[in-house]
């Protein structure tokens, strides 16, 4: 029992190494939160995740249709809807009553994306959730990457959260 214990805890740290290395060799795009509530201008939301009572990989994105970038989500059609043409205090309605709906909501944070420049091509808004739950308010780890005129966006639960789950599941008793 105790070698099985041995060989996924050493998974565990070489995933860990090679996950830390590949953030340390390529960067995605920088994010800034946003103190202010207000934004302006036309925006297309994607609205990623809430496929299911507990889903915690829940988030929007903003995308300014007036700027040179699509927002591309790295996941199945069905993981996330898409909804064009709404003003910034529409975009910001729709997107939280989406964030909120998981039952450990606490608030949430809205996020600047800029591109390699430092221009804002989007926001991003997050639920945080009570850290009791899961031992931190952000679950998320989201990843932006300029591809052309696209930005891809990969969305994924921190992988620290899914190691610890991970061992829950399979502790030996």
């Amino acid at each position: 029992m105790q070698s099985l214990v041995k060989i996924y805890s050493t998974f565990f740290i070489i995933v860990s190494l090679i996950a830390g290395c590949s953030i340390a060799i390529t960067t995605g795009l920088k994010t800034e939160e946003v103190r202010e509530g207000k934004i302006f201008g036309t925006y297309t939301l994607l609205l990623h995740g809430n496929r299911f009572g507990g889903d915690i990989e829940n988030i929007v994105i903003f995308d300014i249709e007036s700027d040179k970038y699509t927002f591309e989500i790295f996941a199945p059609e069905f993981d996330y809807q898409i909804i064009k043409g709404l003003s910034g205090d529409e975009a910001l309605k729709r997107a939280e009553d989406f964030v909120r709906r998981h039952i450990l909501f606490k608030r949430s944070q809205l996020s600047k994306i800029f591109d390699n420049e430092g221009n804002l091509i989007g926001y991003e808004l997050r639920p945080l959730y009570f850290s009791s739950a899961f031992m931190t308010d952000d679950v998320l780890d989201v990843d932006y990457r300029i591809k052309g005129d696209k930005v891809v966006v990969r969305i994924e639960v921190n992988p620290f959260l899914m190691k610890k789950r991970f061992l829950e599941r399979h502790r030996f008793h």
